[in-house]
């Protein structure tokens, strides 16, 4: 085939090679006959169908080159992440506890070892109220749960988000080629559209749609007015649901029950809060526990220790048998084992308060130990439950969350109800015209309104069965009663947790007055025992009796303080409430949205 005369083929040249705005009219003049422009089109066939193909291939493989990919048909090892070392997934490893095994030496003395463990270590005194403040501040598990209204809220934001504008635009590019059968039809031509526009979502369920579509269309048709041709129209376009999915209601469902779970999700947080402060008190009020009783546990010993001193003095001037200093060493050795069992106690205490309060530079490896500044100050109550009981249905954040999730079931149930209905649409698009031989002379036949043409349109969608969205109302259904039945045991269980709570309160002040008069008493037993020890009427055993009986009416003692301390706590709980005179807030710790410009945590 010959090749074309270049000044026929000046105007596609012109017309591929544009550089500036594409949408401009060439400058160069159109072919003054019509045969040898079509001759044109047909004899660059090869080279366009070449050129197509180029394009083709580079656009598959220009993209993983962009992204420094080698093939991007092959898997890579990078494809499935870090990968963990199989050895420390498959072997089992022993603990090698002989590491750490001591060096064979006896201490020079044990007992004051272990009785002077605790003297010199650094003390802090920590009031309750200061314990309660650290917790919302520094606990662990709370600042996991506070993570949750944030999420909640950018999902409600999400949410609300749906009903934005959005800017449009859409573009093309295309050439075709076609066998004809008369010159009279397009053989070959070129074609290039730009529609920008605005999308805004209504919420009742439609959407309009604000666009200016501009094209510029050039052929080989010689009979053509406008060649090369442009286009450039102002449409507007309505298209809203009139069964399914219509109506503000249904629309903004999904915003409803987003809000729900947000307000759920701050109750579940608030609970959440109080579980952790009542949890400090608790663990502070068995810290007081545990300190008192090794309090007591290194008077019984120093009392076993006097206990020896006058068995010896007895037996050294053969008023008592050698029996009786025997049986005191005995008692001081027991007393001495019970000491070191209390300073364990202590230390698991003192962890775990240090553990839920997180104070920084108190953490559980440090050796500094917390003192409960805050004594104990039972005070009798004369409860009425039905007052109690009603508060705490009105204040628990169960009961609360149940509403919402009760509420955005009923959110649910109405829009899958709406689902169940026929699918029917109505569109309607308005445009104004514009043709001319350049894009400014397109644009004064749009601005001239003379031209304008509009269209509507309905479109259906029933299902034959339906099956599907009548299982999910169905569903929804079922979720509710389900929910109905959970808060009314709910119900039931926080009343039967108030009346524990108050019975427990009860009896741990009758207990209280007990103790101290079993305290009075036993101690003025041990006196006797030491009077008639002195005198040859009694014995080391009996002294050392005594003396066990006094530590256990002082330790019954501060178990009922601390009982009763740790009850007032569960009571509260029981209400939906804390104890102590200021009011915590927790919404202050909630963290803040995150920078979304940080970059991508590593792998």
């Amino acid at each position: 085939m010959n090749d074309p005369d270049p000044t026929l083929a000046e105007p596609f040249t012109a017309l591929t090679h544009t550089s500036q705005n594409p949408l401009q009219d060439s400058p160069i003049s159109t072919p003054k006959s019509p045969m040898p422009r079509r001759r044109m089109f047909k004899s660059s066939t090869s080279l366009r169908a070449l050129g197509a193909s180029a394009a083709s291939l580079g656009f598959l493989f220009a993209i993983p080159a962009c992204a420094h990919e080698r093939n991007p048909f092959a898997s890579l090892d990078s494809d499935s992440g870090r990968r963990v070392p199989i050895e420390r997934l498959r072997n089992l490893d022993t603990a090698r506890l002989e590491r750490f095994q001591a060096p064979a030496a006896t201490p020079e003395n044990p007992v004051a070892e272990a009785r002077t463990r605790f003297d010199n270590l650094e003390k802090i005194d920590l009031p309750i109220e200061q314990a309660r403040e650290a917790v919302l501040t520094n606990n662990l598990d709370l600042k996991v749960a506070l993570v949750d209204p944030a999420i909640s809220r950018e999902r409600l934001s999400e949410e609300e988000a749906k009903f934005d504008s959005a800017f449009i635009l859409r573009s093309s590019w295309s050439e075709f080629d076609s066998p004809t059968a008369s010159s009279l039809v397009t053989s070959t031509g070129q074609s290039r559209r730009f529609e920008p526009g605005v999308r805004i979502p209504t919420r009742t369920g439609g959407t309009a749609e604000i666009t200016l579509p501009i094209s510029r269309d050039e052929n080989d048709n010689s009979f053509s007015t406008l060649n090369p041709a442009y286009t450039s129209d102002l449409q507007f376009s309505l298209s809203h649901p009139l069964l399914r999915n219509a109506g503000r209601r249904t629309n903004t469902a999904s915003i409803r029950i987003a809000s729900y779970d947000d307000q759920a999700a701050r109750a579940r947080t608030k609970l959440e809060a109080i579980r952790q402060v009542a949890a400090a008190d608790r663990s502070y009020w068995r810290l007081y526990q545990a300190r008192r009783d090794l309090d007591v546990r290194q008077q019984q010993f120093e009392l076993a220790t006097a206990q020896l001193e006058r068995a010896k003095r007895r037996v050294l001037a053969e008023l008592s048998p050698e029996i009786e200093s025997i049986r005191a060493e005995s008692g001081a050795a027991d007393r001495l084992e019970e000491i070191i069992t209390a300073q364990r106690t202590l230390l698991l205490q003192q962890r775990e308060l240090k553990r839920i309060i997180n104070i920084p530079g108190l953490g559980i490896e440090t050796t500094t130990l917390i003192e409960t500044a805050t004594p104990p100050d039972p005070i009798e109550y004369l409860f009425d439950v039905q007052t109690l009981t009603a508060e705490a249905i009105a204040n628990r954040m169960e009961m609360l969350e149940l509403e919402l999730r009760l509420a955005s079931d009923a959110a649910t149930i109405a829009f899958n109800r709406n689902q169940t209905l026929p699918l029917l649409s109505l569109d309607y698009t308005y445009r104004i015209n514009g043709l001319g031989g350049g894009l400014d002379d397109s644009f004064k036949t749009l601005s001239d309104n003379r031209f304008e043409d509009w269209s509507l349109g309905l479109s259906a969608e029933i299902p034959f069965s339906n099956e599907q969205a009548r299982s999910r109302l169905a569903q929804s259904i079922l979720t509710r009663i389900q929910r109905l039945n959970t808060r009314d045991a709910r119900e039931l269980s926080i009343r039967q947790e108030v009346l524990n709570a108050a019975d427990v309160l009860n009896e741990g002040w009758q207990r209280i007055l007990a103790a101290r008069q079993s305290v009075i008493l036993n101690t003025r037993a041990l006196a006797a025992e030491q009077r008639a020890f002195d005198v040859g009427r009694s014995t080391s055993t009996d002294v050392l009796d005594a003396s066990s009986r006094l530590a256990e009416a002082q330790l019954t003692e501060i178990r009922a303080l601390t009982e009763y301390q740790i009850a007032q706590v569960d009571l509260a709980f029981a209400t939906g409430t804390l104890l102590g005179a200021a009011k915590l807030d927790w919404e202050t710790a909630v963290p803040a949205r995150p920078n979304l410009r940080a970059p991508n945590p590593a792998e």
